[in-house]
């Protein structure tokens, strides 16, 4: 491990001395099934043990804060907190499996030019209300969000590509775009957390989208095609029952799911989720630190991983996490900062001290997964010359000496009206508390004030733009690079949702025209989208708009107890997470243990 002998005068500490374990007791913990506080319920009896499935995710200090919120639109809403479970798409594709399920849509068919689409439904599909589904709600989706633009999710999106969307009949919608756009039907299709939520026009109509909740379980709201109706939701729980007929089964499109209620507990904490895990009240639990995992297998052998009971516990997630530096704050918006705060990282430390090990640098803001090797391939030698994993303190000095700062009488480094530069990051969930003290640590041994913050509010203070420094990931691309790119367009900042927004806030008008010009490639004309690709990394790399640090893996626990056919290395499926899009096609899966 390199270091200057002149400011590293002890060593850093451990990843185990930092979040050494506690004995975890093997007892119940009492859950508060019984004792809803607020909120809404109108449960049946409640199935067997071996027919529910526990999971814990997401909340805010123990407690859901939008239980009542399942129009995905609306603001605060999340789709990852339950409305993955209602709202059905148009499609699914599964990264891992490499291959798209066609769902409510039957067909889809690009004209020529690809400034026009053709998307088939299939017939006979009711919301649960027994009114049908039709293409009209596809179409009303698609105008709504139109017309919104910026005010809700995708709606820059699709205000960018589509002049208008019209059902010709029950079951044909045709989207006129104002430019070539061919890869609109798999933006709309789900995959991880990407996807076109389509609405209830019957519904939704005459409702303001960014306020509307669709929640009332006395009339069946939120109504949805899919299994599942939401039956309680609480500050304490969300429970969602089977229906007792879905479309899909009925066609032979995915079996009646086997699982009868799923309970969705806010997240209370490593320790506690571990226990009940341990004591098989969970079925699975939000990701983990590495240091968790023993102490889990040990106590509880039946507890399993994607990758086994084996490092690095999980999957290499499509969500690559950066330390983001707000490019409207001074100094963060001159690239020698940014670059020179790189060189002061040492990720393979940073990689041993905060995952023991289990995790791997990430050179660009999108994962290296096989269908975006081409791309990593076209700018070898750009990465060789801008090396965004590279371990350079001296480097660093020299940058912000010659950006014209200086280190003060205590010091740290500072510009010329002796104000120092000052890296206030703020972190959420597993990788703020794992990274954020060791680049803490890092930063100020080089002369760079810094601290860390873990807000309750941070998602409104990031997405708003209210920080300095935050440790977050990239929702981009998955097998080609449009997606990570849009990630650095002018035209997405300040837009509400957390994917496929400007984070950075990091502007260039070059680049920008570049992304444009990529939106219209077909995905699968590689040659040229490579071209791009190279031209555009042209202009980020030497700006680093935001500084890269890992590959997110999802190290989720999942207990075998009462459920097996969880998707792991072996059978890889889907990807895992039950907060993504996706995760209706694991419930399809699992079985009875």
């Amino acid at each position: 491990m390199a270091q200057d002998s002149k400011t590293a005068t002890h060593p850093m500490p451990s990843r185990r001395a930092l979040l050494k374990a506690s004995v975890l007791a093997g007892t119940a913990i009492a859950l508060p099934w019984q004792a809803p506080e607020g909120g809404a319920h109108a449960q049946p009896a409640a199935p067997p043990r071996n027919r529910t499935m526990i999971l814990s995710w997401s909340g805010r200090e123990g407690r859901w804060v939008d239980f009542e919120l399942w129009n995905p639109y609306s603001i605060g809403a999340n789709h990852q907190n339950g409305p993955n479970l209602i709202y059905e798409p148009l499609a699914y594709y599964s990264a891992f499996a490499d291959k798209t399920y066609m769902w409510l849509a039957e067909s889809y068919k690009f004209a020529p030019d690809f400034k026009q689409l053709t998307i088939k439904t299939r017939p006979g599909i009711t919301w649960s209300d027994g009114a049908p589904f039709s293409a009209e709600d596809v179409a009303f989706t698609l105008n709504s969000l139109r017309d919104l633009g910026p005010k809700v999710r995708w709606g820059v999106d699709v205000h960018q590509a589509v002049e208008k969307a019209t059902a010709t009949d029950a079951n044909t919608v045709v989207v006129d775009f104002k430019i070539p756009s061919p890869r609109f039907f798999f933006f709309m299709t789900y995959k991880y957390d990407i996807g076109v939520y389509i609405v209830p026009k019957h519904i939704f109509a005459g409702q303001d989208f960014t306020t509307f909740k669709h929640f009332d379980i006395a009339k069946g709201w939120p109504v949805t095609t899919g299994p599942w109706q939401v039956t309680q939701a609480t500050p304490q729980q969300k429970v969602f029952d089977r229906r007792a007929k879905w479309w899909a089964a009925e066609r032979g499109l995915a079996p009646l799911p086997a699982v009868e209620r799923n309970i969705w507990l806010p997240f209370a904490g490593e320790q506690q989720t571990a226990q009940l895990l341990i004591t098989n009240q969970l079925d699975a639990g939000t990701g983990m630190q590495p240091a968790t995992f023993p102490t889990l297998f040990r106590q509880n052998p039946k507890i399993i991983t994607h990758a086994g009971q084996k490092s690095p516990y999980g999957y290499m997630d499509w969500w690559p996490i950066s330390l983001y530096l707000n490019n409207e704050v001074k100094p963060f918006d001159r690239k020698e900062v940014r670059w020179a705060l790189s060189n002061y990282i040492d990720r393979d430390q940073l990689i041993d001290v905060a995952y023991l090990g289990a995790c791997t640098p990430s050179k660009l803001p999108m994962p290296q997964y096989p269908p975006l090797q081409p791309y990593f391939d076209s700018v070898k030698d750009l990465l060789a010359k801008h090396d965004t994993n590279g371990f350079d303190p001296k480097k660093g000095d020299a940058l912000l000496s010659g950006a014209g700062f200086k280190k003060d009488s205590g010091g740290f480094w500072a510009d010329a009206a002796g104000k120092r530069v000052n890296v206030d990051i703020i972190g959420f969930g597993g990788s703020g508390p794992a990274m954020g003290p060791v680049l803490v640590e890092m930063f100020k041994r080089r002369g760079i004030e810094s601290s860390l913050g873990l807000p309750p509010d941070f998602d409104d203070r990031f997405q708003k733009g209210q920080y300095t420094g935050s440790i977050y990931g990239h929702g981009g691309s998955i097998n080609e690079p449009y997606a990570t790119l849009r990630l650095y367009q002018g035209s997405s900042i300040a837009v509400p949702g957390g994917h496929q927004v400007n984070f950075a806030r990091w502007k260039n008008a070059a680049y920008d025209k570049l992304v444009d010009e990529m939106f219209a490639v077909a995905p699968d004309n590689t040659r040229k989208l490579v071209e791009i690709f190279r031209a555009a990394m042209e202009i980020w790399l030497p700006e680093l708009p935001d500084i890269q640090l890992v590959q997110n893996y999802h190290r989720i626990p999942m207990n075998t107890t009462y459920w097996k056919n969880w998707p792991t290395a072996e059978n890889p499926y889907v990807n895992g997470a039950h907060w993504h899009l996706t995760f209706p096609m694991v419930l399809w899966n699992l079985q009875p243990a």
